[in-house]
């Protein structure tokens, strides 16, 4: 790794140790205001805006960006509610929620990085079917960020020689790097926020299983109707392969290795309780957890160490997704803040119409709008804010989800992984892949032109989920 870089890494890691956001107990939601979830509001906004409308300048300054919003959040909060509340509100989800969430990115990132496939197949019904098929399970593996940059370049490679191929990418991404990745916290940010605010490992694994392998199988049964119609027609097959039919071969095995090193070490703090605890500038940190901190950034390390550098240089292995998702995220934890006291807040709060539109006059959960509520806003805006906003508002309690709220807890995670499909920005594999997609001269459809596959692909097999899981 060469200096610079080095150092931008360590700035990086050594600003997550300063005050940054999430909820301090002792701010009553019920006496904010919606003006202060504006920040929050402008971040997203700015994701999913600006690289559409200005992406040279968003490219360049995104984390000016951010940060203009982070301090439009903090300078007026500080004034308001005092340097001391302000401190603990920043502390508490850095040192809690942040530091450990851009942890096991950073180490699945590097790690996922660190694996090449060369070679070519060739690009039948039958090979674009399994390519989809193992991407989905290793996107609960590795990520779907680390399954869809795995295989992205490999799949674009067998299909090359076709004219059709936008199909076989958007089918990619509704797989590999969104509902592939509902069986574990490793799979997508929504659920590895779960899993550390003490959703069970395991509780994931078993009640997103079935929701899980209903959508991957149908999709996967319609993506090889439609690959098999393109497949036939006459003209579809190119006289020339680009990448001729090769041998594949892998590289950088040794980090399969550590990915597994990398499931050790998440559920080693999920099943093991020291009891010991520290307090780091009034946030209580378990020994447990900082172990497996320190345990991912090893892992880390050994991948950048011991795998050789023209690996990631074919597999064009670069620092930026992960420098840009560190900056976008620190301003995403310091300005949702209010956003969740206010969520806490319930019935008294300036949400109580979201609360409404969620709860029954009893009060009860209506698990089919927390579905279709934090799927909306995870296609829209980014779905781990969004899990977290419901998570709260379901109960903020993880021993009350997994138990007399299950149903509700599976409808927030469904619904924050599946449809973050929706949008080119509903989850970060997502534009990656159309970007690279595009590089290598695929025409990918525009934003809207993408929701017409989406919305008119996913929104009918989200019904039939609605109707299984929360209307029997």
């Amino acid at each position: 790794m060469s200096r610079p870089l080095l150092l931008k890494l360590l700035c990086l890691l050594s600003g997550l140790m300063m005050p940054a956001v999430s909820f301090a107990a002792d701010i009553d939601g019920s006496t904010l205001s919606l003006g202060w979830g504006i920040p929050f509001v402008g971040i997203l906004l700015s994701i999913a805006l600006c690289p559409l409308l200005i992406p040279t300048i968003w490219h360049h300054h995104f984390g000016k960006i951010t940060a203009l919003w982070s301090a439009l959040f903090l300078i007026p909060f500080t004034i308001t509610f005092g340097m001391d509340t302000s401190i603990g509100l920043v502390t508490h989800a850095i040192l809690a929620e942040y530091i450990p969430f851009i942890i096991l990115l950073f180490a699945l990132f590097t790690v996922s990085g660190g694996i090449l496939v060369k070679g070519n197949l060739h690009g039948s019904p039958k090979l674009n079917t399994a390519l989809l098929a193992i991407g989905a399970i290793l996107a609960s593996l590795m990520g779907t960020t680390g399954a869809a940059m795995l295989l992205i370049r490999p799949l674009i490679r067998a299909n090359d020689n076709r004219k059709h191929q936008v199909h076989v990418i958007i089918f990619f991404i509704f797989l590999v790097a969104n509902i592939g990745g509902g069986l574990t916290p490793l799979g997508d940010p929504p659920l590895f926020i779960g899993f550390l605010k003490g959703v069970d490992f395991f509780w994931t694994a078993k009640h997103m299983l079935l929701p899980v392998v209903i959508s991957t199988l149908v999709l996967l049964t319609l993506f090889y109707v439609v690959d098999s119609y393109y497949y036939k027609r006459e003209d579809e097959i190119e006289a020339h392969d680009p990448t001729p039919d090769s041998k594949l071969r892998l590289y950088g095995k040794f980090n399969f290795i550590l990915l597994l090193a990398v499931v050790g070490s998440v559920l080693l703090s999920g099943f093991w309780k020291s009891g010991v605890e520290f307090s780091i500038l009034g946030v209580h940190m378990e020994l447990q957890n900082i172990i497996r901190d320190i345990l991912l950034l090893v892992i880390a390390a050994l991948s950048m160490i011991l795998t050789a550098k023209q690996v990631r240089s074919v597999n064009q292995f670069s620092w930026e997704p992960i420098l840009e998702v560190g900056k976008l995220f620190a301003g995403i934890f310091i300005t949702i803040g209010p956003v969740l006291a206010i969520l806490r807040a319930g019935q008294d709060g300036h949400m109580a119409g979201l609360v409404a539109m969620v709860s029954d006059s009893e009060g009860a959960p209506i698990n089919a709008m927390y579905f279709w509520l934090s799927g909306a806003l995870s296609g829209f805006l980014d779905n781990a804010p969004t899990y977290l906003v419901f998570f709260n508002l379901a109960a903020g309690d993880a021993a009350t989800l997994m138990g007399p709220l299950q149903q509700t807890l599976l409808a927030i995670s469904m619904g924050s992984v599946f449809m973050g499909a929706l949008t080119y920005i509903g989850n970060a594999p997502n534009f990656m892949v159309k970007s690279i997609a595009t590089q290598s001269g695929i025409a990918m459809p525009s934003f809207f032109g993408y929701m017409k596959w989406s919305f008119g692909i996913l929104v009918p097999l989200f019904l039939i989920l609605t109707v299984i899981f929360f209307l029997i």
